[in-house]
């Protein structure tokens, strides 16, 4: 019998639609929850990413910029410098500093600061990217899940209609309405998913940019301080 208010909708519905419902409802739920956690860790992250750009972009010496590095903790960029001095460092055999003690020029490999850099920004982007495969998830299945409880909802009003011996609009229509509302929480549960999705992929995006120029600013600093001491300039 169909019941007005949603409710009395909800609670009229068969058993195959009440679980088709509670599943979109915990998609949605969890869905939610996801956006605004992602939303706040991108702006933290891009947040931190322009503050050090900032300072990289002005920095005249590559040790400035790793002291920044090490204490910014929020920033991929960060993260991808201090990654790549800290290996060059390892490669000249100092674990902390870019360049030998004696003062002279660390020689440096640019094809290993691209391929660590690299590196690096995999796992940063993919730590960005983390939780959104199940936004994408629930953009894909979700009306489908919802089209299966009006698939369901409306096999069981044709199946009132058979019994009853009547397919006037009173008898109709209810069965209908009820069957549609699993269609109409699939897409309420599905629309905010795939917008949140493309939306944070456009973010990954311009981070990744960001991470790319890392490099490129690095390497127009290590010629700088290697001008100033001569390599050869030792003893």
């Amino acid at each position: 019998m169909f019941q007005a208010g949603p409710m009395g909708l909800i609670g009229s519905l068969g058993v195959v639609s009440k679980v088709v419902l509670f599943l979109l409802f915990c998609f949605s739920v969890i869905s939610w929850a996801i956006i605004l956690f992602k939303w706040a860790a991108f702006r933290a992250a891009d947040s931190e990413d322009h503050r050090f750009m900032g300072v990289l972009s002005k920095a005249k010496d590559v040790d400035e910029v790793a002291r920044h590095a090490h204490r910014t903790t929020g920033s991929p960029c960060a993260k991808i410098f201090h990654g790549v001095v800290d290996r060059l460092g390892r490669a000249s055999g100092e674990s902390r500093e870019p360049y030998d003690g004696s003062g002279g020029a660390l020689g440096y490999d640019r094809h290993v600061m691209e391929r660590t850099a690299s590196h690096i920004a995999q796992g940063q982007i993919a730590k960005l990217e983390s939780f959104l495969p199940f936004l994408a998830t629930t953009g894909n299945i979700s009306p489908f899940v919802g089209l299966l409880g009006t698939v369901m909802g409306i096999i069981d009003s044709f199946r009132e209609i058979g019994t009853q011996g009547t397919a006037s609009i009173s008898a109709v229509a209810p069965g209908v309405s009820e069957a549609l509302v699993a269609t109409a929480a699939g897409l309420f549960a599905a629309i905010p998913a795939v917008i949140a999705y493309n939306y944070f992929l456009t973010r990954i995006r311009r981070a990744a940019f960001r991470m790319d120029s890392v490099v490129v600013e690095l390497l127009t600093l290590l010629p700088a301080k290697s001008k100033s001491v001569p390599v050869g300039a030792k003893g």
